[in-house]
């Protein structure tokens, strides 16, 4: 059996002529399928929007980036605005569930700025002259 592009969570799908069979010589009813889309490690589902976490490192956040990010037809580059901050989303219109009567959904990469676990000497150096010269402070009320 073909499943159709586009099918969402919980639709059903009609196979004409294959279910069970008619009394009296009458011809096979219909079967219908309900689909039930599995959960998938990298990519979660919203109606016909994929999310999708997007790693970047505090320099691509702060300055600004294209990235490269995977989409379930391949990867594409993404344009990172300079001063993103973790969980900001950004959309790729276009992208999601493709929808055969309509437009499709998009896909959403939601930023997730990554630390690195250890650092090296002149990481450390440069974090710590950024610390000191900074006077950004995220847990002042603004």
């Amino acid at each position: 059996m073909n499943v159709p592009p586009g099918v969402t969570d919980g639709q059903r799908i009609r196979l004409a002529g294959q279910g069970g069979a008619g009394s009296d010589g009458a011809r096979a009813g219909d079967l219908y399928l309900i689909a039930r889309i599995a959960d998938h490690p990298r990519y979660r589902l919203e109606g016909r929007d994929i999310h999708v976490r997007l790693p970047l490192t505090p320099s691509e956040a702060a300055l600004g980036a294209t990235v490269a990010v995977d989409t379930p037809g391949g990867e594409t580059k993404v344009k990172v605005p300079p001063g993103t901050s973790s969980g900001r989303r950004l959309r790729l219109r276009g992208q999601g569930m493709p929808n055969p009567r309509g437009r499709p959904g998009d896909l959403l990469a939601e930023a997730r700025i990554m630390v690195p676990p250890t650092l090296g000497d002149e990481e450390r150096r440069l974090y710590e002259q950024l610390a000191r010269i900074s006077a950004f402070n995220p847990r002042s009320p603004s």
